[in-house]
């Protein structure tokens, strides 16, 4: 699915032939391309997410019934259970669900930019250099106590985009020979990310203990205490990123397709890859910002959402499915991670745990053939 001005459309006729199964809407300037199974699959994933956020809702030390908790939404229910969902449960899912949608999304840009599915913030270390300001300025509070309010409030935010901006920009300035190749470019990633990895951990070995355990703690990826505050920060720069994302669809569209195919395709190739890679970046560090680094999710949901939808996603992973398979992930591992194992395990753990696995499998195939 996406969204596009009609009048630069010209150059990229090839890729918006009508096809089998694609049904084309327009309104005024926009027109809006649907892909009968894209469209399927996106309602099926938001069915998905429906359910599993009741489920959430539903758990924890005061267990309620589905039923309970749809009355709830549905602006009924007890007056114990309405404070059980709204005040207790609803601001961490609500951080959970635009969180995992971030990610989804991050990955899902980044992957078609890179056509690499091993492209992800985690991978690229982008998530390592916003995680790196924000461990700076939590750990900078230390010589200045009187500032921490202001400093957690403001700073922290403010360092994570600057470090995941400035990853970014290094990884991609490092990576450019003329162009930037997808297996260089991850290259580069892994090793600028294990650069800022041994720069956290310096950090944290000259810090004060209770200092350094408050940024361990947010550097392992919890939706702990997470409230109104951290879902409306993150859902409103999703609100922001999504449609963004599906105008540079068609871009995306041409750039799966090679450089000199995309120029060819009347595509400015630099601008539309630096629109992607800006696109990319601000959801990663968003997420980082509302929860820390999550690993994982913004690398494997992608391309489980390229093989579900297969020729409906022309060859890239589909954004809009890969946000709400990311939130979908994130709910699960943070509803597992609360309440099946015992204590509160951060969310980034069972991601790890889940994704750790796919990694491998994924740098084992790659070895042997080229997929994307």
């Amino acid at each position: 699915m996406s969204t596009r001005p009609l009048a630069p459309l010209a150059p990229l006729a090839p890729l918006l032939a009508p096809a089998p199964g694609t049904l084309a809407l327009r309104l005024g300037p926009l027109s809006l391309r649907l892909h009968t199974r894209a469209a399927v699959l996106v309602a099926a994933a938001l069915a998905l997410l429906v359910l599993v956020v009741a489920v959430d809702l539903s758990r924890g030390s005061a267990p309620l019934g589905l039923s309970e908790v749809f009355s709830v939404l549905t602006g009924g229910g007890e007056r114990g259970a309405r404070f059980v969902v709204t005040e207790l449960r609803l601001p961490r899912t609500s951080t959970a669900v635009a969180v995992g949608a971030l990610l989804g999304l991050s990955g899902a840009l980044l992957q078609a930019f890179a056509r690499n599915p091993l492209a992800s913030p985690d991978v690229l270390g982008v998530d390592r250099g916003a995680a790196a300001g924000a461990v700076l300025v939590i750990l900078a509070a230390t010589a200045a106590p009187g500032l921490a309010g202001p400093l957690s409030a403001v700073g922290v935010p403010l360092a994570a985009g600057a470090g995941a901006l400035g990853t970014a920009a290094l990884v991609y300035a490092l990576a450019w020979r003329g162009g930037v190749h997808g297996t260089r470019l991850v290259l580069v990633g892994i090793g600028i990310a294990a650069a800022l990895q041994g720069l956290i951990s310096w950090m944290l070995i000259g810090a004060r203990l209770d200092w350094a355990a408050q940024a361990v703690r947010y550097l392992s990826g919890s939706l702990s205490g997470r409230g109104w505050e951290q879902a409306a920060q993150a859902g409103a720069t999703l609100a922001v990123l999504v449609p963004l994302a599906l105008v540079l669809g068609h871009r995306l569209d041409a750039l799966v397709l090679g450089d000199d195919s995309a120029r060819a395709l009347g595509v400015p190739l630099q601008r539309s890859q630096l629109a992607v890679l800006l696109v990319s970046v601000v959801a990663a560090s968003a997420a980082v910002v509302a929860a820390g680094p999550i690993g994982f999710v913004a690398l494997l949901v992608p391309q489980v959402a390229l093989r579900l939808a297969g020729r409906a996603a022309r060859g890239r992973p589909p954004v809009l499915l890969s946000a709400l398979l990311g939130a979908v992930l994130v709910v699960l591992a943070d509803c597992v991670g609360r309440t099946a194992l015992g204590g509160e395990v951060p969310v980034g753990v069972v991601t790890s745990i889940i994704g750790a696995p796919y990694l491998i499998w994924l740098l084992v195939r790659r070895s042997r053939e080229r997929t994307f």
